[in-house]
């Protein structure tokens, strides 16, 4: 129940109540403190000045100079002075004559004492403070006694007692008072931001908590606080832009897929079925490929934190083996057999306009071994076969021969498409290796997935050839990897832009240009997560792209 009511308060409240009973508890030790002390201090003033008398006196005593009566200061002063046997051989004017003031068998006989007596024994109330020095008067030992009244310690002890039990309670209570208002001010800041969260939250929209003046800790926090809303509504955004562009990336295939099932379906018997299935099924596998690379990137930020399962899968890899795989998966040239579209009559096959009047315009056929061929614009003569693979390689221009390094083995996979209005030609891809192996450390799929995604979009955008080469660490920490083309580049603004989700430039958001934007960013999260660097330079033309992956220790 206490417990109950205690997190009941506030903690303004909270505060109040432990600020002020620590100091409640600190004034009360302080206050004894202070009365002990006060007490010892007077005591030992009290002994003192009758030590002092004492000594005195048995000065006297010791030239044989006693006088009686025995000359004190003041009224708080009694003296006698006693012989072995009891007797009283001398005291002051007060003092009694007869009686002393302390038994003879409670003096020891040697050393100064000190000892308390009650004052009835002297006539004074309460008790009183009896010091004993040893002497010796005419030869014969003697104790001089010197009482000394207590009335005047025990009087200021009160006094100070009274004074700190009626100013103790007032002391806390200004001390309370005090307390809630330094607490409330304190919380002030706190409140206000608690205010500002609450109507950030609200009305669900980017704003910023306020900041005080004070350079503080609830400065500090308030920064600390903004700082997290501005990551917060960032990530928010990136959120919305990469739902914006995921759905429009989904939508396109799927709208292309309605489309042609529609037209298909208002052409009846004339729709080319095998057509209409190929078609489908590219853009389904359009639809995989997208789905692949945001699971991907999914499971990629779900595992950022989890290093040791990236550390326990990875291995070492040979990356001039690596980039030979990666280049020799690559498609060769396919002559392409005919493909015909459904013609505006049952059975006839659409017309396409070739390059030229009366020429036939070549696609690419679904079996293998036959040029793809309609029938022209006019006469519907048969256009020539598609180029051979071989003619293909001999048009392509050679490798330069900075681009080959001494003792560089090389793969070459080059691929021929007749796509358009006429034969064209796929980039040449070479691979250019190093003297000896070259091993790094990684998870194989990733980097082959890597090196794929960088040769998939450098043959997307060359002119004529795609060169991968590899250059052992010259500090034995890093081995470069580059991949370069002779496309059109990408400018320097942009170079940081592609590599973001979805991010592609102008020229490359045609359909058939190929991806959704998500390689690059693949391409650099793997990077990071295998602990290596991905950059982009100038290929003087085209493109360059630099990988720096980590050097498999004690290679040998």
């Amino acid at each position: 129940m206490r417990r109950l009511r205690w997190s009941a308060l506030g903690l303004r409240a909270r505060l109040m109540v432990l600020g002020v009973a620590g100091l409640s508890v600190g004034l009360a030790l302080g206050g004894v403190v202070l009365l002990v002390a006060l007490g010892w201090t007077l005591q030992r003033t009290v002994d003192e000045e009758a030590f002092r008398t004492a000594d005195a006196v048995a000065r006297l005593a010791g030239e044989d100079a006693l006088p009686d009566p025995l000359p004190v200061a003041g009224g708080q002063l009694r003296v006698q002075v006693v012989d072995s046997a009891g007797r009283i051989r001398a005291a002051s004017i007060d003092a009694d004559r007869l009686v002393p003031m302390v038994r003879p068998d409670q003096l020891t006989g040697t050393g100064r004492q000190r000892t308390v007596v009650p004052g009835q024994r002297l006539g004074w109330e309460g008790p009183v403070r009896v010091v004993a020095v040893p002497a010796r008067s005419a030869g014969e030992p003697v104790t001089v006694l010197v009482g000394r009244s207590t009335a005047d310690v025990r009087h200021a002890t009160q006094a100070a007692r009274t004074v700190l039990l009626v100013a103790f309670p007032l002391l806390v209570g200004l001390l309370a008072v005090v307390a809630w208002r330094v607490v409330g001010a304190t919380l002030r800041p706190v409140e206000a931001l608690r205010s500002g969260a609450a109507e950030i939250t609200g009305r669900d929209a980017a704003g910023r908590l306020p900041v005080p003046a004070s350079q503080d800790e609830i400065h500090r926090l308030a920064v600390t606080l903004n700082d997290m809303l501005d990551r917060l509504a960032a990530a928010r955004a990136r959120q919305r832009s990469f739902l914006a562009d995921a759905a429009h990336e989904l939508r396109s295939p799927l709208t292309n897929m309605r489309t042609e099932l529609e037209v298909a379906q208002r052409l009846g018997d004339r729709t080319d079925w095998p057509a209409v299935a190929a078609d489908l099924l590219t853009d389904t596998e359009r639809l995989g490929r997208l789905v692949d690379d945001l699971l991907l990137l999914a499971r990629l930020d779900e595992q950022q934190a989890k290093q040791v399962d990236h550390l326990r899968a990875a291995e070492p890899v040979e990356l001039g083996a690596l980039l030979t795989e990666v280049a020799a998966r690559r498609p060769g040239p396919t002559p392409a057999a005919p493909a015909l579209l459904p013609g505006p009559t049952p059975g006839a096959p659409a017309l396409l306009p070739g390059p030229t009047p009366g020429a036939p315009a070549l696609l690419p056929g679904p079996t293998s071994g036959a040029p793809a061929l309609l029938p022209g614009g006019s006469g519907g003569a048969a256009a020539e076969p598609a180029v051979p693979p071989q003619a293909a390689l001999a048009a392509d221009p050679p490798v330069p021969p900075e681009s080959t390094a001494a003792g560089a083995g090389s793969a070459v996979s080059p691929g021929v498409t007749a796509v358009g209005s006429g034969p064209a030609v796929s980039p040449q891809v070479t691979v250019v290796t190093a003297a000896g192996p070259v091993w790094t450390v990684g998870v194989p799929d990733e980097l082959r997935r890597v090196l794929g995604n960088l040769v998939d979009n450098a043959v997307r955008h060359a002119r004529t050839r795609v060169v991968l080469a590899v250059e052992p660490a010259a500090d034995g920490a890093y081995h470069l990897v580059t991949v370069t083309d002779d496309g059109p580049g990408i400018p320097v603004a942009d170079r940081e832009r592609v590599f973001r989700r979805f991010a592609r430039l102008d020229e490359g958001r045609a359909r058939d240009a190929g991806g959704a934007g998500l390689g690059l960013a693949i391409v650099r999260e793997l990077v990071r997560r295998g602990g290596g660097t991905v950059t982009l330079d100038d290929a003087h033309p085209g493109l360059t792209v630099r990988l720096h992956l980590p050097a498999l220790p004690d290679a040998d």
